[in-house]
């Protein structure tokens, strides 16, 4: 149905042409566009409105409402309460941990301190610090994302400086001619001049002077503008294309594999083990199997006989067996042309560089330029043409995503942390399965933007508009499953909880995610367990899981062993030798306990004896232990796990570690020996990098775990339920770091360092939006104390009422209100 006013077709026609060119400016300016140049969208009796940033719907009698008009009932109350609370509690637990790290990292050299109970005025003095400055960043998030000033009390501070700022330019002499009136070079001649418009010579050399000085600051300040300007563009144009990102990233990590080669720790090697014993046992080669006076690759972990089936197989699901399976038959390919395993290395090292390119790439590209919009072309053509009533929410859609596309300057942010951060540089070739997650976590985290991103509410009185999803969006989504699930097996949990949370909050694309999630995930888990349940693989121990309660366990034997109450010694006799649990226990690190290692290992855990039915008795033996001994449980937890959220504690394990690893000639032939000094020396610039005390929080994991956790404190407050969906995997990673076997390894937050800065970006965009809707507020209530004294007459405002508005709180764009 068209306009039937031409009038208002060709005011609309000009309006999408003004739009389309501020957004196009805003672009490559890296400028925000106004909210009176952008406001195109008429006004009407039926209004409504949609928030694109945080995806709420906005009442439909006015265009923003604002959160003070309606008093808080009861229950509001107590939700802003609950709210709250849960920041607090945020804030108190970086706060313990934070007080708690000087206390357990003096365990090597004095485990009687290393306790809660040594808690004493100093370190509630640093808690108290911690928990005082965490609120603050909380609060402050808060306000500039509901669009107040940061500081609400600014002492006359503001007046006071604009009154320096007056006064100064009172003060400033003036440059023009007193007698011609010319701003070039004074004339300092007397000649036909009053007594009051003579120069004196040292009047004339000092305006000389100025005049210079002001036409050099003017040369500058125009040279300077056109390089901010030139690099503006230049930036807008190199982050317009996914390639053109991944190709940036690929020339910025070149020296990496051409330097380092690859980076790798123990478990690539076990990994090949498995395979050359696994390919031995295919091709006839007769090989030990179980015994007691064996040796094979499971018994490094170690993997439990109990799971080890009747027939032989040396294929094992520790590592995920389709990555031992890549990682080991890139392994063999390479000995059987080379004799060694160098060059598979490298080729699985440059591989894993592709395809963090390629991840990174993909989801800058979605946060930076929203690639599922209409081209340029097409988008002027439906801003501009005559837009039917049915049509009018998808127009209001567009518009606003098209309005919330980035500026050079958080693209210049992003891409410099890829660049530059040693997270990022030296997990490109780190072949562990960690890094590997993360960059296909990092994958599917982008494709997680963009399905919010095209399901909106455009106003209660529509039905939800969903744009159709892209095919490559949807494959994407498929593949990034895939890949998360076999380099990680913790993957599973957290899909499957994303997988609920899309349900409830996108049930209308329930479709989309069975397909895209929840099929691949039980393909995969069917196939591997399939595999394991006709023998052909081995699956891993189930003694992984439990790093959390071995460390207590471990801890009470080392401290008070005579506090195992002895029915919890018996049910662990079978499966744990206590004496030399208590030799083993590193409070850093649960693998000592489980006997992870070699032949020289301590036998902590019975592996080769223990049995299923032994470890059912293990939950109920350690639930006696905690409770006779629950302090001495809780410093074993909080000393495993206090270093994620400690700012100021060093990482156990950092990523320079599989660096110096590979560089060990015992595994590989050329590689270690492969520029060795400059492996060296970036190996030591990093930890000398590290060991400082501020700079080097930049490149600790940590650092980005807790700026995760307040930024998602802050989410909650702001109630943007829609962004937390795909915020909330980012917590669950957290409880993985919790339960993981050590404390403050880098590799597990890997995934919220190369997400942090799309995270920052978005909680920018939203709070835009919000500070446009606070301002809009501020308009509308204006307009409403005018309009009481002059009301417009009817005529007028018939003319407004012939079709709804469908007005648009975007981050560039909101609604046009009534002048």
């Amino acid at each position: 149905m068209s306009n039937p006013n031409p009038a208002n077709a060709a005011s609309r026609q000009d309006d999408g042409k003004t739009y389309l060119q501020g957004v196009e400016n805003a672009r490559f300016s890296g400028d925000t566009l106004s909210t009176t140049d952008t406001a195109t969208t008429d006004t009407g009796s039926n209004n409504g409105s949609i928030d694109c940033a945080t995806n709420n719907k906005v009442a439909p009698t006015q265009a923003v409402v604002s959160a003070k008009t309606a008093a808080p009932t009861h229950f509001g109350k107590l939700f802003v309460f609950l709210r709250w609370a849960l920041a607090v509690a945020a804030c108190l637990w970086i706060a313990l941990c934070t007080s708690l790290g000087p206390l357990y990292r003096q365990y090597e050299f004095n485990p009687a301190v290393a306790t809660i109970r040594a808690f004493s005025w100093n370190n509630a003095a640093i808690f108290a610090f911690t928990f005082a400055v965490c609120l603050l960043v909380i609060i402050e998030l808060v306000r500039f994302g509901r669009g107040q000033l940061l500081i609400p009390y600014d002492f006359g501070i503001r007046a006071k400086y604009k009154a320096w700022r007056e006064r100064r330019q009172t003060r400033k002499p003036v440059i023009a001619n007193k007698k011609t009136g010319n701003t070039d070079k004074p004339d300092t001649s007397s000649a036909n001049a009053s007594p009051s418009e003579t120069f004196t010579e040292n009047d004339a050399k000092l305006d000389n002077r100025i005049w210079l000085r002001t036409r050099i600051w003017r040369r500058i300040r125009r040279m300077a503008s056109s390089i901010r300007s030139g690099a503006h563009r230049g930036i807008m144009f190199i982050t317009d294309k996914w390639w053109k990102i991944a190709l940036i990233l690929i020339i910025g990590w070149l020296w990496i594999p051409i330097t380092l080669v690859a980076a790798f720790g123990a478990d690539i090697r076990s990994q090949f083990r498995e395979f050359s014993w696994a390919w031995n046992q295919w091709t006839g080669l007769k090989q030990p199997y179980i015994g007691f006076f064996s040796f094979v690759p499971m018994d490094i972990y170690p993997t439990a006989h109990y799971l080890w089936p009747s027939k032989p197989t040396y294929l094992t699901d520790q590592h995920n067996i389709v990555l031992t399976l890549i990682y080991g038959g890139a392994g063999t390919i390479s000995r059987y042309f080379t004799g060694a395993n160098d060059w598979g290395i490298a080729v699985l090292a440059s591989g894993q560089l592709l395809f963090a390119a390629f991840c990174l790439a993909a989801t800058a590209n979605r946060f930076f330029n929203h690639p599922w919009l209409k081209p340029r072309r097409k988008l002027i053509e439906f801003l501009s043409a005559p837009t039917p009533k049915k049509d009018r929410p998808a127009l209001a859609l567009q518009k606003a995503d098209a309005a919330r596309f980035v500026g050079p300057l958080p693209r210049f942010f992003i891409l410099l942390l890829f660049l530059v951060c040693p997270l990022v540089l030296f997990s490109t070739i780190s072949l562990t399965k960690s890094p590997l997650f993360a960059f296909a976590f990092v994958w599917w985290f982008g494709v997680g933007y963009e399905i919010l991103c095209t399901a909106k509410f455009p106003a209660p009185s529509y039905d939800r508009i969903v744009l159709h999803l892209r095919k490559r969006t949807f494959i994407a989504l498929v593949l990034s499953t895939i890949v998360m699930m076999i380099s990680a097996k913790y993957a599973l949990y957290i899909i499957l909880f994303e997988l609920i949370i899309a349900l409830i909050a996108d049930h209308k694309r329930w479709k989309t995610y069975l397909i895209g999630i929840l099929l691949p995930v039980i393909l995969f888990q069917g196939a591997v367990g399939l595999a394991a349940r006709d023998g052909a693989i081995i699956n891993g121990d189930p003694i992984e899981s439990h790093g959390v309660q071995l460390q207590q366990i471990a801890r009470v034997a080392v401290l008070n062993p005579s506090g195992i109450p002895q029915d919890a010694r018996n049910k662990l006799s079978s499966i744990f030798n206590l004496d030399q649990m208590a030799e083993a226990y590193f409070q850093q690190d649960a693998d000592p306990v489980k006997s992870s290692g070699i032949q020289t290992k301590r036998v902590s855990y019975r592996w080769r004896t223990v049995t299923k039915a032994d470890m059912k008795n293990f939950n109920a033996a350690w639930l006696e232990i905690v409770k006779a001994n629950p302090r001495i449980s809780l410093d074993a937890l909080l000393a495993k796990s206090y270093g994620y959220f400690d700012i100021m504690d060093p990482p156990y394990i950092d990523m320079t570690y599989y660096v110096v690893y590979a560089g060990n000639g015992n595994f590989t032939d050329w590689i270690g020996n492969w520029c060795a000094d400059w492996r060296k020396s970036v190996t030591t610039f990093v930890k000398n990098w590290s060991s400082k005390p501020v700079l080097g929080w930049l490149i600790h994991g940590n650092t980005y775990v807790i700026i995760t956790l307040l930024l998602g404190a802050a989410e909650v407050i702001l109630r943007r339920w829609k962004t937390l969906a795909t915020h909330l995997p980012l917590l669950l990673l957290m409880g993985v770091m919790v339960t993981s076997p050590a404390n403050n390894f880098e590799r597990h937050m890997l995934p919220l360092v190369f997400v942090l800065g799309f995270v920052l970006l978005t909680f920018w965009q939203d709070s835009r939006t919000q500070r446009t809707q606070a301002r809009l507020q501020r308009a509308e209530d204006s307009s409403r104390t005018l309009n009481k004294a002059d009301k417009p007459d009817k005529h007028m405002a018939s003319s407004f009422s012939d079709e709804p508005n469908i007005s648009v709180t975007g981050s560039h764009e909101v609604a046009g209100l009534e002048s």
